[in-house]
């Protein structure tokens, strides 16, 4: 058995047949989307691999994120790992083990806490992730049925139906050239802003991606032609369509639904282009009441609940920064 933390190590054709062949694979695990972070240097990123007889088994990509400057950043340094490890299906007990407990080894003077936010079930391994030092928080998301139109309209909430036909009589119009984009980041970073209180990475991020093979971006505009909603998706080998980031100006264009169009934009490419699920990318803790969680559950989509493995490296920061940063974004 052998661990590796230096991804140059990594054998890129390994690397892109443990992520065709695993169960769990989703967009993030794609070596592609690592270049891309790598080439794109906004965030820190380490990579640590698990090889069991010669042939990879597992694999981390883990991005070291943080807001601010000083002690702002200090308190919110987390490395996050997006979707969840890539695993293979027969990896054993003690491979598991051993790339869990490395990836904490080597972050825990680098960051607050280290998070997988799943988006693939991993209950047969949640055991030995606890045996490593990581506790287990439920968290809910959607998956929507997207192998034909007949079925996401049989599915879809009745009155999500209604509100997509009355923005299409209404002439809300889903256009995907790029020429939208900067519209749309500004109403995307107005949102996170106000509302979402989250970091959201620079305009630059979202431009150097429309260049990538697996993004689509939708955009909704007005009869008049204004931006007033998007949608930026991911697309993983025509098996799944991701939901990364999407707004609208719902109150201010009520009549023309931004928000319920961007999604729907992304469901018809789906139906159209045979891509079998639309993956919505999570919809909040189940014992927490959360709108987003309401709006998302319209569209037809199975609940499903994958949660995220969290490994605390220094506790006494990890809930003062909670409660420094519950102030600061109530304020």
């Amino acid at each position: 058995m052998k661990i590796i933390v230096d991804p140059t190590h990594i054998d890129h054709e390994q690397w892109e047949a443990l992520a065709r062949r695993s169960t769990v694979s989703n967009i993030f695990h794609t070596r592609e989307m690592y270049v891309f972070y790598t080439k794109l240097n906004l965030y820190p990123i380490k990579v640590f691999a698990v090889e069991d007889e010669g042939t990879l088994r597992g694999l981390l990509v883990c991005m070291i994120q943080g807001e601010g400057r000083g002690l702002k950043r200090r308190i919110t340094s987390r490395a996050i790992i997006n979707g969840g490890p890539l695993l293979d299906d027969r990896i054993s007990d003690n491979a598991l083990e051993l790339l869990l407990t490395t990836a904490i080894t080597q972050l825990k003077r680098e960051c607050i806490y280290i998070e997988t936010r799943n988006l693939n079930d991993y209950s047969k391994w949640k055991d030995v992730f606890i045996k490593s030092g990581y506790n287990y928080a439920m968290h809910n998301n959607f998956h929507v049925d997207t192998t034909s139109i007949e079925i996401v309209n049989k599915n879809m909430d009745s009155n999500r139906r209604r509100c997509i036909r009355r923005a299409t009589e209404n002439n809300a119009v889903i256009s995907t050239d790029i020429v939208y984009l900067p519209d749309f980041y500004n109403i995307l970073k107005d949102l996170y802003h106000t509302k979402v209180h989250k970091p959201l990475p620079p305009y630059t991020f979202f431009e150097k991606l429309a260049t990538e093979s697996y993004v689509r971006y939708f955009f909704v505009l007005s009869p008049q032609n204004e931006v007033i909603g998007g949608h930026l998706t991911l697309i993983l080998d025509n098996r799944v369509i991701y939901s990364w980031y999407c707004c609208g100006l719902d109150r201010k264009y009520h009549n023309l639904y931004p928000s319920i169009m961007a999604n729907y934009a992304a469901i018809s490419y789906a139906t159209k282009n045979c891509i079998a699920r639309y993956d919505m990318m999570g919809a909040g803790a189940p014992d927490k009441k959360y709108g987003v969680r309401d709006f998302k559950s319209q569209f037809g989509g199975t609940l499903v609940e994958h949660g995220r493995f969290l490994h605390v490296c220094s506790p006494i920061i990890y809930n003062s920064g909670k409660a420094i940063m519950n102030l600061l974004n109530n304020k």
